[in-house]
Parts: structure tokens; sequence; C-alpha cells
């Protein structure tokens, strides 16, 4: 019992120290979601394991009914989780998380293999997960990643690294031993900024050639007009 309520009292913390919204500690306990969702899924996550499934959906159930957050029964989660908000997450059955995970709302572990096997994400340890995200799969999530809002991630991402975009691609890279980010090249980002500079020059050319053409048409119509009107010829002569 003082094991359970010491990991309970940890996710507490987790809420405090990661949200700066997060007033008190009475606050957690009283009127964050994404606390309830993770203790009624201690008590969905016991049954299961003890050989009551349908118990353990039910309460299952009932935790996504009450929070929004929905969490399968088998999944395992480590110490410390803490979901921000957390309405639409949703996390599979053989997805494992680790400890001191950030989850934000809208969040996806999901699976793509209708087989009775390892289908679903596993995350390690300080990953935060933002906003939208799709973490499809059996793959895995490398220790203290970011992956941004709204990003796609179906390949395994390396520990220290953060993912963004749909296809997730690593675009920085911490190096813990020095203490550095290194910025890695974006081939799709570099593809879009020289198709918007060829853009650009092809836009100024046609403004240009319009402008010419313009000048020509206006040279024609004075010349037109000049050859139509009669000659006035001089009264001294």
């Amino acid at each position: 019992m003082a094991t359970l309520l010491a990991s309970i009292w940890r996710d507490v913390e987790a809420a405090v120290t990661r949200d700066p919204a997060a007033h008190s500690r009475i606050e957690v306990i009283l009127a964050y979601p994404g606390f309830h969702a993770r203790e009624l899924h201690r008590l969905a996550h016991a049954l299961f394991r003890s050989g009551h499934p349908l118990l353990a959906r039910l309460v299952s159930h009932l935790n996504r009914w009450l929070t929004g957050i929905e969490i399968h029964p088998g999944a395992q989660i480590g110490e410390g989780l803490f979901i921000d908000h957390g309405m639409a997450v949703v996390i599979g059955e053989t997805a494992v998380i680790g400890d001191g995970v950030t989850l934000h709302q809208g969040v996806t572990l999901g699976g793509t293999s209708r087989q009775r096997t390892k289908r679903h994400p596993t995350v390690g340890n300080n990953v935060e997960i933002g906003t939208g995200a799709q973490i499809i799969g059996n793959i895995t999530i490398g220790d203290n990643a970011k992956i941004g809002a709204g990003s796609v991630v179906i390949h395994s991402v390396p520990p220290n690294c953060t993912v963004v975009g749909n296809p997730g691609r690593v675009v920085s890279l911490v190096n813990v031993e020095e203490g550095t980010v290194v910025r890695l090249p974006d081939p799709v980002g570099e593809q879009l900024a020289g198709l918007q500079g060829q853009v650009a020059s092809l836009t100024e050319r046609i403004a240009q050639l319009e402008a010419a053409l313009q000048q020509q048409e206006q040279a024609r119509t004075s010349g037109r007009g000049t050859a139509g009107k009669p000659s006035v010829q001089d009264p001294a002569s």
C-alpha cells in the first residue's frame, strides 16, 4: 500500500512540476482529468492482469466517459505520467510507457496490426509528445525524445532528439555529453525553400513580360491613332 501511495503521489508531483497552470496539489487531485485517468487505469490494469478482462474493460470504459481519455487496460505505464488536458488521448493495449512521460491532448499511441502481438509503441523515459501527435505501430521512442504537435511517427526514434512533421523526421539531436543541440539538415524544408525562390523569380519575370507587352500595345495603339489623322497643310505654302 505504501508503494502504491508513493506511486500515486509521484503522479501528483509530475503534474505540479510540469504544468505551470497547476496552483496546488489538491487542485491536481480534484480537478485534473489526466490524473484521474491514470489512477483509474491502475485499477483496470490490475483487473486485466488478474484475469478479469471484462471488468477491466468496464472500468476503462468508465474512465473514458469521465475523462475523455481512453487507455486500454493492458497498457503498461511507468511512474510519473502526466497527461496534460488529455481529451481524445488514446493508448492501445500493447503500448508501453516509461517513467516521466508527458502526453498532450489528442495523442494516439496506436497500432496497425490485427494480430495478437506487440502492435503498439514503446515510449521511453522522459519523453514529451505534443498535441495531436500520432505514434503508430510497434516502434520505439527513445529516452528524452520530443515529438512535435501534429507529427505522425511510424518509425522508431532515437534518444535525445526532436521529431516533427508528417511523416515524422528528426530535426535536432541533443549531445548529452557536451550539452549541445545539433540542428540536422531538413531536405524537405530545403526543397520547399528552393521552390519558393523559383516561384518568386518566375512571378517577377512574368510581371516584367506583362509590362513589356503593355508598353508594346500602347505603342501600337498610339501609332495607329497618328496614321489615321489627316495631314494639316501649312496655309502659307
